[in-house]
């Protein structure tokens, strides 16, 4: 019977702790990407071989001139990836070729976490002034700023339609807007510290955030009305994602482990040890019998998760 389990772990995968991590499918070659991002200013590409259990380097990416904060892949094609540097830029890599595709200039204090839209027609980064913007894959250039009037965009999620935006602040709050019209709808006052972690369900309807204050609270994401809290990670929770059966959400913590916790029953059903220092990002394959996880510790481990 399948479980949850240990496949690989990529020590010194980096020179420095790795912040940032994105996982695809890529609909050309069919092969498993994975696509780090580390304080050591370096993008790589890795091709993960599931016959051998291995991560084999496939490209290593240099342009950003400080730390690779975060990384995404878009997943239509898996073709391309995006990061975004404490040096304020933003840059596009294909997967296929190896090549910067194009590069997004930008102030450091307003580059953070980066996105792709679920139709991979927007990159979205937040920074420092409270601001999320919005870019256009295809020709790099900024399409609206949305405000949240607060200090810090911290996190942001797509919900799976692409048409909401949810915005985690330093102030503890969210912020849901409206992409088509560019307008807030909803501010939830979920936490007292840093909304450092944001992810939709795969059908919509559940928001869950992660903070510094340890706990997870999970909202109705229509109304914004709060439906439960999830806790037991000793330390800040710095990244969140669903599986894609819309049944368990995964989390990653500075108090260095990776949990699995059941949606319905807000129980945690496993706990990954692996790691030796803070848990930055995490994320799950297409199909959800993978889980990558990156660390401060400079290692990538790839885990086997059974299907419910």
């Amino acid at each position: 019977m399948a479980h949850y389990a240990t496949l690989s772990k990529k020590e010194q995968a980096h020179d420095d702790g790795i912040w940032s991590v994105s996982w695809a499918r890529n609909g050309n070659t069919g092969k498993d990407i994975v696509v780090t991002g580390s304080v050591d200013n370096m993008v790589k590409a890795w091709i993960w071989d599931n016959e051998n259990r291995s991560l084999d380097l496939k490209w290593q990416f240099e342009g950003h001139k400080l730390g690779v904060i975060s990384v995404d892949i878009e997943h239509k094609q898996g073709k391309f990836a995006v990061s975004s540097g404490l040096d304020g830029y933003m840059y596009v890599w294909d997967m296929e070729s190896g090549k910067e595709e194009t590069h997004i200039q930008s102030r450091p204090e307003d580059v953070w976490t980066v996105r792709f839209s679920p139709d991979c027609d927007i990159i979205a980064t937040g920074g420092f002034r409270g601001k999320v913007r919005l870019y256009g894959v295809k020709d790099g250039l900024k399409k609206v700023s949305l405000d949240t009037g607060g200090k810090f965009a911290i996190s942001h999620a797509f919900s799976p339609d692409g048409k909401m935006i949810a915005v985690g602040g330093i102030d503890g709050t969210v912020h849901i807007f409206d992409i088509e019209t560019a307008k807030g709808v909803q501010k939830l006052d979920a936490h007292s510290m840093p909304v450092r972690a944001l992810t939709y369900s795969p059908d919509g309807m559940v928001l869950v955030t992660g903070s510094d204050d340890k706990v997870m609270k999970i909202f109705d994401a229509k109304h914004g009305n709060i439906a439960g809290s999830i806790s037991g990670h000793s330390s800040w929770i710095l990244t969140t994602r669903f599986f894609p059966d819309n049944q368990r959400i995964i989390t990653g913590s500075s108090d260095k482990t990776v949990k699995v916790w059941d949606a319905s029953t807000r129980q945690c059903v496993h706990t990954f040890k692996e790691h030796t220092d803070q848990v930055w990002d995490l994320t799950v394959n297409g199909n959800g019998t993978k889980v990558v996880s990156v660390s401060d510790d400079r290692s990538i481990n790839i885990y086997s998760s059974p299907l419910p």
